[in-house]
């Protein structure tokens, strides 16, 4: 049975099951063909991405940029001073101009409407690369390195610790209720889940500001306290969130010396991380780091060059 295509890549919620492990299904694939030779098809030959940015990155940029060049793309990278998005000149406007010049667009934004629109107004698929509530592209990666790590998610439990609010986080509860994740956060309180990300993510998730709720935990998973655009809250998180860090005591806490730890990076070491539990065995920070390339592989692949989602 075919699986329905895809239009644009903006939120987890806007995906149904089979479209989620369709594009999982397509990223190992295209990951074991890169592995295997070297190489991808060159199915985007003649394709071009305009890539736009009103924030830092490091995984995000090279990603999608060299995600391209494997398919035979092109993609280029426009500043936030380059195109002023929403105060130089509205996202409707940019979408409509790029609409014309290139096949799609990826844009890491800080207001998710501003996504919204450029997908009202474009006529060309629109990649949600982060944006102030949602991270798509980092909880495709993750659920798909935790089901290459671990072979299987039937009755696997992912514990998020920290700041369980923020947009890596609202993006993975989403993805866990795509696969059937058992999922747990670890925060305190002011620091969880709105009601509104814990309808959406269509998962049941248990919520607790208990540090044993790690126990029989397959993943722990954290993020920075102080996200880009919370800058103003640091004083008011540093002074809650220390006691949620993911260190070795908090790994043994597990009670799985299997379990395996991940964050999206950035990471702020000595924080929200320690130093041994991040190069430690445990760690998977840099396979899930990797793991972008062919994540993004797999949208570009299906939302540019036609390539379908296996079922």
């Amino acid at each position: 049975m075919s699986v329905t295509p895809l239009d644009h890549f903006v939120g987890i919620d806007s995906l149904t099951s089979e479209q989620f492990w369709g594009l999982m299904r397509l990223a190992r694939d295209l990951k074991e063909e890169w592995t295997r030779s070297g190489r991808n098809e060159p199915i985007l030959s003649g394709k071009s991405l305009a890539m736009l940015f009103e924030k830092p990155s490091l995984r995000t940029r090279v990603s999608f940029e060299m995600g391209m060049q494997h398919l035979g793309g092109y993609a280029f990278y426009l500043s936030p001073a380059e195109v002023g998005l929403g105060t130089r000149e509205s996202p409707a406007d940019v979408i409509r101009v790029l609409s014309g010049y290139v096949d799609g667009v990826m844009a890491r934004v800080f207001a998710h409407r501003h996504i919204e629109e450029m997908v009202a107004w474009g006529s060309v698929p629109v990649i949600n690369g982060l944006s102030d509530f949602s991270h798509p592209c980092q909880a495709l990666t993750d659920v798909y390195t935790i089901w290459e790590q671990l072979g299987s998610l039937e009755d696997r439990t992912l514990v998020y610790v920290g700041d369980g609010a923020n947009n890596v986080a609202t993006s993975l509860l989403m993805a866990a209720g795509k696969v059937g994740l058992n999922v747990r956060v670890v925060a305190p309180a002011g620091y969880v889940p709105s009601d509104e990300v814990l309808t959406a993510a269509e998962a049941e998730v248990d919520i607790t500001d208990d540090l044993d709720g790690v126990m029989g935990a397959d993943v722990l998973y954290t993020d920075v306290w102080v996200s880009m655009g919370d800058e103003e809250e640091k004083e008011d998180r540093m002074a809650v969130l220390p006691p949620y860090q993911i260190n070795t005591e908090l790994v043994r806490r597990t009670a799985n010396e299997e379990v395996l730890v991940m964050h999206c990076l950035p990471a702020h070491r000595g924080e929200e991380i320690s130093d041994a539990v991040a190069d430690g065995d445990s760690s998977r920070l840099f396979p899930q780091a990797h793991n972008r390339l062919h994540a993004q592989k797999a949208i570009l692949a299906h939302l540019l060059g036609g390539a379908a989602l296996p079922s």
